[in-house]
């Protein structure tokens, strides 16, 4: 059994074996022993030991993961032993001509030992390979012609982070992080220094002048990324809370939706009804709190990366998954959402029209109303007034009431009665089929016509907006009452003479005409008694139903009636004595 050493490498902690330990410690010896003469050997010995502590991060899933041997090999790899380059300063320009051709994707950062103001337009020049005079050429054209220079250069300033490190430095220019060419680079840093100390009399007034901006330029820099921070980090803070609270309702609402659908809690019926899909209600939570959840939980991630200085990576291979698992949960939803819709696509009708024979046809044909005493058990959530009902033995049912019938004249001398099912489907042969499904009866009782006030359709049939709509044709001559049960069931359809309500009508009798055209044969003759009726019927009434909209307002002075069907728009205004009328 190995032992776990705790190390601290370039301010990052990890666990070791005690096998890779020793490796590590070894090979960082024979580093150190290789640049004992180097100039600047510290600087390149502290680079050398924050790549390797990169390159440990990127390999460890999770901090609690111990580094093995097999890890520092993969690492001594990358990096290069120091015995395969050559140290001595005369033979050093040929060595790492090999291990420059490793060719390696650059990485934009702002070259701030190149800058003039932010080290935008220096760190744009490697990684695009333009000269970063054209480049300021560029910024200054777009800020003086549009305006836009000046704007993403300053975004650019605060995204792009500055190659401070040599490492950076190395990927600012593409070139792999060993060694070699850490050595390179700290060495090419102190020859710079020696040539701009031996030029300092001749550039003494170019480097003053360049010196100076630079120095503005980073006050007001230090200035604007200061406030920039404190910005960043209160919106951090904000993706933070924003994220954990969406996941924590998310998946208290995914819990209870799955408890609720197990107890069978009222109401939850209701998804059942409508759901066309036949997707389980459980399956259907899990790919929302995916499609929701998962977009929420990067911004979490996002704000503790904003705040943490070094937050661990989740990974690659945990990124990718939650990408897959929430554009599969996305695609799942868009599917079912597309066939959802799609079952509304078609309208489908289902004609029966039926003769009536009166036991008496001479007599008054009386219309009623049948209302469902089997249905009084309905659940109060309901769509398009469809709601779930129960039968006696408990089967669950849809279930629509307050259905309207409509009177017109029938083209002979019999009785006839046209039931019109409708119902929504994905194709047309299934609006149809669906419609044919509906279950609606009614009873002739001597010289009485009982229509139920209601339909059913089965469960498995779905909401589809289905209805039904009954028209009763009778002879001319044939006088006609209706029941009071029939108050407030007549609809739009029904054309009569008087200026009544159609739920004051139904007091009277009426005679069909030969226009189609009711004639009542016992309403009150003046136009006073007509509205006194109308009162008596309520003050105030609003009707909106699938027939139109029948608005009558009384007031103290005045009053006011709309109708609005698909014969058009009616309006009457009355005052006092006054009326006008508006067709």
């Amino acid at each position: 059994m190995n032992k776990t050493i705790n190390i601290n490498l370039a301010n990052n902690f990890f666990h070791m074996d005690d096998v890779a330990y020793s490796k590590l410690q070894r090979y960082l010896a024979a580093v150190k022993r290789s640049f004992a003469d180097t100039k600047g050997s510290d600087e390149i010995l502290t680079d050398i030991e924050a790549r390797i502590a990169e390159l440990f991060n990127e390999k460890l899933v999770s901090k609690k993961e111990i580094i093995t041997e097999k890890e520092v090999d993969e690492v001594v790899a990358i990096m290069g032993k120091p015995e395969d380059y050559m140290i001595d300063e005369d033979i050093f320009d040929d060595a790492p001509k090999s291990a420059s051709r490793v060719s390696k994707a650059k990485k934009l950062y702002r070259d701030i030992n190149a800058k003039y103001i932010g080290g935008v337009c220096s760190g744009l020049e490697h990684y695009l390979g333009f000269d970063s005079l054209w480049i300021r050429i560029i910024f200054i054209l777009l800020t003086v012609f549009s305006g836009f220079g000046i704007l993403i250069y300053i975004l650019l300033w605060i995204l792009v982070p500055e190659a401070a490190t040599t490492s950076q430095q190395l990927d600012m220019r593409g070139k792999a992080i060993n060694i070699s060419n850490i050595e390179r680079k700290v060495k090419e840093g102190f020859t710079d220094v020696a040539d701009k100390v031996k030029n300092a009399n001749y550039e003494k007034m170019g480097n003053s002048v360049k010196s100076s901006s630079k120095t503005f330029f980073d006050t007001i820099g230090d200035v604007f990324m200061f406030f920039f921070k404190v910005f960043a980090k209160f919106i951090g803070i904000i993706m933070i809370i924003t994220g954990a609270s969406a996941l924590i309702g998310l998946f208290i609402g995914m819990f209870s939706i799955g408890i609720m659908d197990m107890i069978h809690v009222p109401g939850i019926d209701f998804v059942d009804m409508v759901n066309s899909t036949n997707t389980p209600l459980w399956l259907l939570s899990i790919l929302g709190f995916f499609a929701i959840g998962i977009p929420f939980f990067f911004l979490l991630y996002l704000g503790l990366k904003i705040l943490a200085k070094n937050p661990k990576s989740i990974g690659n291979t945990a990124k990718y998954s939650l990408l897959g698992l929430w554009l599969a949960a996305v695609i799942g939803l868009s599917t079912l959402g597309i066939q959802q819709a799609s079952s509304h696509a078609y309208s489908g009708t289902t004609s029966i029209q039926e003769e009536i024979y009166l036991d008496n046809p001479i007599d008054t044909l009386v219309v009623a109303m049948n209302f469902s005493e089997a249905y009084k058990n309905q659940d109060n959530i309901g769509v398009d007034g469809i709601t779930m009902a129960y039968k006696e033995n408990g089967d669950r049912i849809l279930f629509k009431d307050g259905l309207h019938f409509n009177i017109k004249k029938s083209a002979d001398s019999i009785v006839r009665i046209k039931i019109k099912k409708e119902a929504d489907g994905s194709t047309f042969n299934d609006a149809k089929e669906r419609s044919g499904k509906i279950e609606y009866n009614y009873e002739v009782k001597e010289n009485t016509i009982i229509l139920n006030d209601f339909l059913v359709s089965a469960l498995e049939d779905k909401v589809r907006n289905q209805d039904v709509r009954i028209t009763l044709y009778i002879p001319e001559n044939m006088q006609v009452k209706f029941d009071k049960t029939a108050k407030n069931h007549l609809g739009w359809d029904t054309s009569y003479d008087q200026k009544y309500y159609r739920g004051v009508m139904t007091t009277y009798t009426w005679k069909m005409d030969r226009e189609g055209e009711l004639i009542c044969l016992n309403c009150p003759e003046t136009e006073e008694e007509i509205e006194e009726d109308n009162n008596s019927n309520g003050p105030d009434k609003i009707i909106i139903n699938e027939d139109g909209i029948d608005i009558n307002i009384q007031g103290d002075e005045e009053s006011l009636t709309i109708e609005i069907n698909e014969d058009g728009v009616k309006i009457e205004s009355k005052e006092k004595d006054s009326t006008i009328q508006n067709n």
